[in-house]
């Protein structure tokens, strides 16, 4: 199935945030209309200028006037922007007079969160492009068929100089709107893991596949430039498998070393 184009999915996700707006999922952060007193403001008075401190973006909202100028980029980073503002509904008072509705008083981010991610995501996989919010709130790119549980998988070690830069790569690369030297930035971010981890690494290997681990992306124009790597691949395609290799060699390595320690 080919899936929906941009518009459409952007469509598709404004009748959900009507949705969840009417149910009270942004009363706290963006206020609501009561029909004796107007316009009550949440948290975020100015809707505009939070969004031009946090994406730095303006024209964005209302999503209602502004949506069907969206670009990709700026779709989901409108995704992420309402999903650091929206909590679950828990408690308040009815107010009766003219059918004004709910006055939310008492809410739970988390919850909120969690329906929203669920109900985006919903919406995503009506995409033609390969995309979902992740419970960290980045829109990421989906990942190969196959690669699912590594991204799911804990990081078997305590060391932070593995931990935080295995994160920090793979948000560059599954970040949308990564670009090409995003990712080519990634890839040698896992390779600079893997040297850290070299004597490990050495120990599980041959001489002869440790120095091909290695050549990988000391020869392919990935961690040094010089005239005589070779450049002549499809640039896309080859740090696709070389950023999802690395990581799977990554994992494998740390689960030994966790193994053999035990």
């Amino acid at each position: 199935m080919a899936g929906l184009p941009l518009g459409d999915v952007v469509a598709l996700f404004v009748r959900v945030f009507d949705q969840l707006r009417i149910d009270g999922y942004f009363h706290e952060a963006f206020g609501f209309v009561c029909v004796d007193t107007g316009q009550i403001d949440g948290k975020v008075r100015d809707v505009e200028l939070e969004m031009l401190l946090s994406i730095r973006k303006n024209g964005l909202w209302p999503i209602h006037d502004e949506h069907r100028h969206y670009s990709e980029d700026d779709f989901f980073d409108i995704v992420e922007f309402l999903y650091q503002h929206v909590s679950k509904p828990i408690d308040g008072t009815y107010h009766s007079w003219n059918e004004c509705g709910m006055h939310w008083e008492t809410f739970n981010k988390v919850q909120g969160q969690a329906e929203y991610l669920k109900k985006v995501n919903a919406v995503l996989n009506h995409y033609a492009e390969q995309f979902e919010l992740a419970a960290s709130g980045e829109v990421l790119h989906k990942p190969e068929v196959g690669f699912e549980q590594i991204f799911d998988a804990d990081i078997p070690s305590k060391d932070a100089n593995v931990t935080s830069r295995l994160d920090a790569a793979v948000l560059r690369y599954r970040r949308h709107g990564s670009t090409l030297d995003d990712r080519r930035q990634a890839v040698r971010d896992l390779a600079d893991v893997l040297e850290y981890l070299r004597p490990k690494v050495k120990s599980l290997l041959t001489s002869d596949d440790e120095k091909d681990l290695f050549n990988l992306a000391n020869n392919f124009g990935i961690r040094h430039h010089n005239d005589h790597h070779k450049t002549a691949y499809d640039l896309s395609l080859w740090l696709s498998w070389m950023f999802y290799f690395y990581l799977s060699t990554i994992h494998v390595v740390l689960r030994k070393q966790q193994q053999s320690s035990k």
